[in-house]
């Protein structure tokens, strides 16, 4: 295996980057949109950087799985014998990118032995990338210019506690929560699963909670070894850690059976347990 040192990590930089300069360009010309699903959307932006992005990363390295939110038989690398594998989101936030938002990613992330360590972001509307990971610190670059270490900070006390909840989630459960909770300031909600944790961990927000369960193994591993990196804690609504090992997941989908919470420590033990009694009989009924 091929450890990520300074060289690979600035060809990991360089290719997400380009993808997403891409991505920005071809919206301009117009999109091709095709459902999924239920309220899940693809276009052929996201296909064409997937295609890219695995053979680019299948070439990097050749000794690893590479799974990919939209070549669906990559999923069959979660059950195959590596020990390391490179989870990719050509696109995060194909929603706000489909109605030209600014909130979509690209997202790359590495999972070693069921253990995310290490991420890459990028936000093509901002020209802004976000790594880095287990040995590798947290570190953001604008557009090609050296890399910066991240000051990563706690939100400052205050009597609201600013927390990040998705639409669905916050339509869903939002009201109990506030009922329940009524120190929480609900956050803005962007679409890219891994800019609301950027968030959380530059300290504009204490937490982040998914509870809808669509969030797949592409969307979380980047992101939450960053988190990891920052100190935030990454457990579900029991403040049990998240898990990738086979038992976790819908392994057909790869979707995370355990909600997804990431936080300040302060945040978690204040507001979790209380957020839980809210929610959970709506959620486990």
């Amino acid at each position: 295996m091929k450890p990520i040192d300074n060289e690979l990590d600035i060809k990991i930089r360089s290719l997400i980057r380009s993808c997403g300069q891409q991505a920005k360009q071809m919206a301009k010309e117009g999109l091709q949109v095709f459902q999924k699903g239920p309220g899940d959307f693809v276009t052929n932006v996201d296909q064409m950087l997937d295609r890219q992005l695995t053979a680019e990363f299948s070439t990097l390295f050749p000794d690893d799985g590479v799974i990919t939110e939209e070549n669906a038989p990559s999923r069959e690398r979660f059950q195959e014998n590596y020990s390391r594998l490179w989870c990719i989101d050509p696109l995060d936030g194909t929603d706000d990118f489909i109605h030209r938002q600014k909130d979509y990613a690209v997202m790359v992330g590495l999972l070693e032995n069921e253990s995310p360590i290490a991420g890459w972001i990028y936000a093509p509307e901002s020209d802004m990338t976000y790594f880095g990971g287990k040995d590798l610190g947290l570190w953001q670059a604008i557009a090609d210019l050296t890399p910066e270490l991240i000051a990563i900070g706690e939100p400052k006390s205050s009597d609201e506690q600013t927390v990040i909840i998705g639409i669905k989630d916050r339509q869903n459960f939002g009201d109990a929560i506030a009922h329940k909770v009524p120190e929480i300031k609900f956050g803005f909600s962007q679409g890219s699963f891994g800019l609301k944790v950027m968030n959380v961990i530059l300290g504009h927000a204490g937490m982040y909670v998914y509870l809808n369960g669509r969030v797949k193994i592409w969307d979380t591993v980047g992101p939450l070894a960053l988190a990891k990196t920052a100190g935030l804690v990454c457990c579900d609504l029991d403040g049990n850690p998240i898990s990738y090992a086979q038992d976790a997941m819908d392994l057909e989908t790869l979707a995370h059976q355990q909600s997804i919470v990431i936080g300040w420590a302060s945040y978690i033990e204040s507001l979790l347990p209380r957020m839980r009694t809210a929610i959970a009989p709506m959620l486990y009924s």
